[in-house]
């Protein structure tokens, strides 16, 4: 069955520059696929080279059944193959995901980002079963998703090293920053299981030391320039990689000022990509010092794209 399955994605590359993209609505809080499309667009023409639809900085647990697939099937459509799509199909429950990886799949999407289980705080062992079941059932490639300051549930290095023999496991993301962490998890890294980080703050340091690019969410913003980042580093160019994360840290700073995806919503407006709207219980980022460096930030890093 797993042959038959992932025939199609033998090969699937995901690598180098990717964006956890935000999902913008309209001030009705109703999806705005229009800004959508325009955002993707932004992420294509700057380089992205693969797009996450319904992350968490997607807000994906705030969108209804509908949205998710209706989401989904417009970036597989606008996208038309020029970059993969991964859609975000973690859930708390093994069904659940399972179920919202077929229904990706049924929509086109390229692969499935599937976070570990949040508030239930499963074991190392229910984690590996866990995992192995979407990949067997979900009709998808998986990259595991690593990221207990959300969660609360933290996947061990040698739990992901059980997991990366199943044949329809491809990666993983994961956004522990800590060197200890980054190390571990890139010595599991082979031509069939990539390691992807997942902190902005870090990308540089963890692609450098072996990850083979980043899912990021400053991407939404400067796709560009992460794309330089991202080139550099994965190519082991360690004064020239330096020198972009220099110049990119006072953005990811600035956004580490609200929580995600509120802090990078907010500067949706100033590029013509949408509201700085999220869905309750986020709220918008209001008038201050936080939104005032952003802004600053970005107009450093792409003074042509920021609107008056």
């Amino acid at each position: 069955m797993l042959d038959s399955i992932f025939a199609g994605n033998l090969a699937l590359d995901i690598r180098g520059s990717i964006c956890a993209l935000a999902t913008p609505f309209t001030p009705d809080g109703a999806l705005d696929l229009d800004a959508f499309g325009r955002l993707l667009d932004y992420q294509i023409d700057g380089g992205t080279q693969a797009v996450v639809v319904a992350g968490s900085t997607g807000e994906a647990h705030m969108l209804e059944h509908d949205e998710f697939d209706t989401l989904l099937s417009f970036a597989v459509r606008h996208v038309g193959g020029r970059v993969p799509v991964i859609a975000g199909t973690g859930e708390a429950g093994t069904a659940k995901t399972v179920a919202l990886t077929r229904r990706a799949a049924s929509l086109g999407a390229d692969a499935a980002l599937v976070v570990t289980p949040y508030y239930v705080r499963p074991t190392q062992g229910g984690l590996h079963r866990h995992f192995a079941d979407v990949a067997d059932h979900g009709g998808l490639p998986v990259i595991l998703y690593n990221v207990p300051g959300r969660t609360g549930c933290d996947l061990l290095p040698e739990t992901t090293a059980l997991l990366r023999d199943h044949p329809g496991i491809i990666g993983i993301k994961e956004a522990r920053a800590d060197a200890q962490r980054i190390a571990a998890t890139a010595e599991l890294a082979r031509s069939d299981f990539v390691y992807l980080s997942g902190d902005d703050g870090t990308a540089a340091q963890a692609m450098l030391g072996g990850a083979a690019g980043t899912i990021s969410v400053v991407a939404n913003l400067v796709p560009a320039v992460f794309r330089e980042l991202c080139d550099a580093a994965t190519a082991g160019k360690a004064d020239a990689a330096s020198a972009v994360d220099a110049r990119l840290a006072p953005l990811v700073d600035a956004l580490n000022g609200a929580p995600n995806p509120i802090a990078v919503k907010s500067a949706l407006p100033w590029l013509g990509l949408g509201s700085a709207m999220p869905r309750l219980p986020l709220v918008e980022l209001a008038e201050g010092a936080v939104r005032d460096q952003i802004r600053q930030a970005l107009i450093r890093l792409a003074p042509l794209a920021v609107a008056a």
